[in-house]
């Protein structure tokens, strides 16, 4: 199949456009100035059922809605745009509305990026000490963008919140400099979007960098959801899987980090096939996916999507709480409904499935499962645990949250107990250098165009 995306600018060549209402369009053209478009005839053609579009975990993926966006924020972006008001003041209009959504989540602009030699290195992040996450310049892009992405500031044409690195010879650097770091993860955007000869550049440099501690690369990718014929038909796919060979070839563990969002997703022949293909090269595939409402809140979904991905040879790895940034408000579940969620999904697949964890949320201190609800000294509580934090000493040990049944993030939750905060938080702001912990949301003037 060749390669066709649709993105605002030319929704009407959608082979779908006919069975959109005026509203629907209206919706994605408003939606889509703030939280990025893009979708392709894969996507559209293989994954939608267009006969019952409306509730179709696919096209809601992929496909901006109304609600994505605040009542007031939606109110007065379409006045704008229906007044066809100045571009600047629509862009700084615009702007506005993404740093309320809070388009840098867990302090990955602020605290995550390291220096080298006084120099910052914005292609870079580097949260857990074994893991460095490598943003190249030429993967900061997808083949189609999820409505919920986390990411979604690499899309925006806003240099300013993006991460992106062309020099690799910064990145070899830096690891040497930082032997603890075993793990590399390419990210992006997405690094299937490149063609494998840039990649191989990136990684040849790195294999020949002479790094005895680097045992595992990582490849975070949507592409086998979302254009698996990246591994099958496209002109450089063959070389592509021919690097994912030599990788394995010269002593390195390649995970394939794939991100699956519905068991709808896993069930195309080309999919089956591009697996396939991936997994004779010596690479093992990893799942992770966030919890989301309207698209995957049912354990049904998750033990599905799980067993399938076991019986075509993957791995399952994470499910996520959806992170406090972007359409958030949209995609939230509580906390006490993921743990739910997660439970029942996981006890119903057998053991061999089980390698999955969560529901995990990716915070400022680290990687936190709801490991459980309990009572404890007659209190109601939340139990969890660090799955990764910026101390690893961290790592492992329970802790106990008070209990409220409406709570979805960390931020949120107080300790139980009676105690003025979680056990880490003192040691937290200190590497923060502040003396309390950083306002997420931003105040800011909604009926200036109202």
């Amino acid at each position: 199949m060749r390669y066709r995306a649709y993105a605002r600018h030319n929704l009407q060549s959608l082979p779908a456009y006919g069975r959109l209402s005026k509203e629907q369009l209206e919706a994605i053209s408003i939606v889509s100035e703030v939280l990025p478009f893009k979708t392709n005839n894969y996507v559209v053609n293989e994954l939608i059922d267009w006969d019952n579009y409306e509730e179709d975990p696919m096209f809601i993926l992929n496909f901006p809605q109304k609600s994505m966006l605040s009542p007031s924020h939606y109110k007065t972006l379409a006045m704008m745009v229906g007044n066809n008001v100045p571009k600047a003041d629509l862009a700084k209009y615009v702007a506005e509305v993404r740093q309320k959504l809070n388009p840098h989540p867990a302090g990955q602009q602020d605290y995550n990026v390291p220096t080298l030699q006084g120099k910052k290195l914005t292609g870079i992040q580097h949260k857990y000490n074994e893991t460095m996450l490598f943003f190249p310049s030429q993967g900061q892009t997808c083949h189609a963008y999820c409505t919920f992405c986390f990411r979604w500031p690499q899309f925006t044409g806003q240099s300013e919140m993006k991460f992106a690195m062309k020099q690799t010879g910064l990145v070899t650097s830096y690891l040497k400099e930082n032997p603890s770091i075993s793990d590399i993860l390419i990210t992006g955007g997405d690094p299937m979007t490149m063609k494998a000869s840039i990649l191989k550049k990136y990684l040849d440099a790195i294999m020949d960098a002479d790094l005895p501690n680097l045992k595992t690369i990582r490849i975070g990718s949507k592409s086998l959801s979302f254009w698996p014929y990246r591994f099958i038909s496209d002109p450089d796919s063959a070389e592509l899987l021919d690097l994912f060979q030599e990788v394995t070839d010269r002593g390195l563990h390649l995970a394939f980090m794939a991100h699956f969002n519905h068991h709808k997703e896993l069930q195309t022949d080309a999919l089956k096939e591009a697996v396939s293909r991936i997994r004779k090269t010596g690479a093992q595939i990893r799942t992770q996916s966030p919890l989301l409402r309207h698209i995957n809140d049912d354990p049904v979904v998750w033990a599905n999507m799980w067993q399938t991905q076991v019986d075509l040879g993957m791995i399952p790895y994470y499910m996520f709480v959806a992170r406090d940034t972007g359409a958030q408000s949209y995609f939230g579940i509580s906390l006490e409904e993921a743990h739910r969620i997660y439970s029942e999904a996981y006890k119903s697949i057998s053991g061999i499935g089980r390698t999955v964890r969560g529901p995990s949320m990716s915070a400022g201190p680290g990687k936190i499962r709801v490991a459980g609800i309990t009572e404890v000294q007659g209190e109601k509580v939340f139990v969890l645990e660090f799955l990764q934090g910026r101390n690893a000493d961290w790592i492992g040990k329970p802790f106990f949250a008070a209990y409220d049944p409406a709570v979805q993030w960390l931020d949120d939750l107080k300790p139980a107990f009676g105690e003025k905060e979680f056990f880490y938080e003192k040691e937290y702001k200190k590497m923060l250098k502040v003396d309390k912990l950083p306002e997420h949301f931003l105040d800011m003037d909604t009926q200036k165009y109202a």
